[in-house]
C-alpha cells in the first residue's frame, strides 16, 4: 500500500476547513488542520507534510508570511486559496514560495485535481533532478539537476512551478506554446478557465529575470526568447 500523503490545510473558516477535510480524507489524505498562522507553523515543523493549503487571509500572521516563514525553514509545496482578485496579490504569493494558486470560491474538483498535479510535478522534479544538464538560452542559464537559475552570472530565486514552466520553455527557445498546452505540460490539467494561472506564473518570471526574457504572442501563448 503507498503511504498516506500528509496534507496540512491552514484556513480559519471552520465551514470551508470543514469541508475540505472530509473531501481530503475520503481522497486518501492524511489532513492535518490549522486555523492560524502560528498554529500552523507549528504543525509544519511537526507535521513535516508532503503539501500545505494556505488560505492567504488569516488571522495574526498573514497566508503571505506564513508561506514565507515555511519556505525558509523547510521547502513544501504551498497551493495558496485567495478571496482577493488583484494580480499584484497573486504575484506576491508567487513571489514568497507560493506554487499555485485558487480563488475562492472554488469547486472541491478542481481542488483535488490542483493537488494531485502539484505532488506529481514534485515526484518527476525529483526523478528529473538525477540529470546532469544545463540549459543555456541567452543570457538565462538552467541547472536542471540542482533546479537553479541564473541570468548574467546572478542567481534568480524561482519558486518550483516557475522553475517547471522555465524549464518547459526552454526546451524549445522561440516555440510559441499555447497556454492550454502549458498547462497541461506544467500543471498536469489543462481547463479553459485556469489559463490566468499560466499568465500570473509567466509576470512572476518576467519580475524576476527581466521584462525580455519571455515573449507574448498575443491570443496564443508565450516563447521563450531566443537571443
Amino acid at each position: 500500500m503507498a503511504e498516506q500523503r500528509r496534507v496540512l490545510l491552514v484556513e480559519d473558516d471552520e465551514t470551508i476547513a470543514r469541508a475540505v477535510r472530509d473531501r481530503l480524507a475520503a481522497e486518501g489524505f492524511d489532513v492535518r488542520v490549522a486555523g492560524d498562522g502560528e498554529t500552523a507553523l507549528v504543525e509544519h515543523r511537526r507535521a513535516e507534510p508532503d503539501l500545505v493549503i494556505l488560505d492567504r487571509l488569516l488571522p495574526g500572521l498573514d497566508g503571505l508570511e506564513v508561506c514565507r516563514r515555511m519556505q525558509a525553514a523547510r521547502p513544501v509545496p504551498v497551493l495558496m486559496l485567495t478571496a482577493l482578485g488583484e494580480e499584484t496579490d497573486v504575484l506576491v504569493g508567487l513571489g514568497v514560495g507560493a506554487d499555485d494558486y485558487l480563488a475562492k470560491p472554488f469547486s472541491m474538483r478542481e481542488l483535488v485535481a490542483r493537488i494531485h498535479a502539484l505532488l506529481r510535478r514534485v515526484e518527476r522534479a525529483a526523478q528529473l533532478a538525477v540529470e546532469d544538464t544545463v540549459i543555456r538560452v541567452g543570457e538565462v542559464e538552467i541547472d536542471t539537476a540542482a533546479r537553479r537559475v541564473f541570468v548574467r552570472g546572478v542567481e534568480a530565486q524561482l519558486t518550483r512551478t516557475e522553475f517547471d514552466l522555465l524549464r518547459r520553455l526552454a526546451e524549445r527557445p522561440g516555440q510559441v506554446f499555447e497556454r492550454d498546452r502549458l498547462l497541461s505540460d506544467v500543471w498536469g490539467f489543462a481547463e479553459a478557465a485556469a489559463t490566468r494561472t499560466v499568465d500570473s506564473h509567466v509576470r512572476a518570471l518576467r519580475r524576476k529575470l527581466g521584462s525580455d526574457v519571455v515573449r507574448t504572442v498575443h491570443g496564443v501563448g508565450y516563447a521563450l526568447v531566443r537571443r
